[in-house]
């Protein structure tokens, strides 16, 4: 017979004295439902690539997997530690980071995050008729479709426009003004703006 939701096999009566048998399929039985550890990706890929759909893997450090195929290794992440800010931003030539470092975070590996403050090295304002290239984002946090959100800035000077515009490039946009992974700061205010904060967040599927 068998119980529970999991339809554990369980001997009755009846049957056979076969108990090492009994205690194999019972295990088996129990196996899918488990938690299962790994030290980390590859390990988890290592010992569960073929493992039944729905198994449940906890690495080291708290992140946690469940496979969503019986056929091929895919996994969705249910949870990810938070990670620390990441230095990884490259800023253009001529810029630098501003009173805010620039730092990158990703969340739950779909999520990025970006903080911080550019600047020109030379203490100029940032201005262009078209689009001022900031810096490119590392290759692993590079969207795959284009992606924009506000950017604030300073208003010293002459400038009365507090928000520009970010912009960040995938791989199929085509751009005379950078390539796929660099920020762009698109901004119409007059004579620029001593810097720009480009503060936000975007997907990267």
């Amino acid at each position: 017979m068998t119980i529970g939701f999991a339809e554990l096999p369980v001997p009755v009566g009846g049957d056979s004295p076969t108990i090492p048998a009994d205690i194999a399929e019972l295990a088996s039985a129990l196996d899918p439902h488990l938690v299962q550890h790994a030290a980390d990706q590859a390990d988890r890929d290592a010992q569960y690539s073929v493992a039944p759909a729905q198994t449940l893997v906890i690495a080291a450090d708290g992140t946690t997997w469940i496979k969503t195929s019986s056929v091929s290794n895919t996994w969705a992440t249910v949870h990810t530690p938070l990670q620390a800010w990441q230095s990884t931003f490259t800023p253009a030539t001529g810029l630098e980071e501003g009173i805010t470092d620039v730092g990158l975070r990703l969340v739950d590996g779909v999520h990025v995050y970006i903080k911080g403050r550019l600047q020109r090295t030379d203490g100029q304002n940032l201005q262009d008729a078209n689009a001022v290239n900031l810096g490119a984002v590392p290759s692993n946090l590079k969207p795959t479709e284009l992606r924009t959100w506000a950017g604030t800035c300073s208003m010293a000077g002459t400038t009365t426009l507090a928000t520009g515009r970010l912009e960040l490039l995938d791989d199929a946009t085509v751009s005379a003004y950078g390539d796929p992974g660099d920020l762009l700061w698109w901004y119409q205010g007059v004579d620029g703006t001593p810097w720009v904060d480009i503060t936000g967040d975007y997907w990267l599927d």
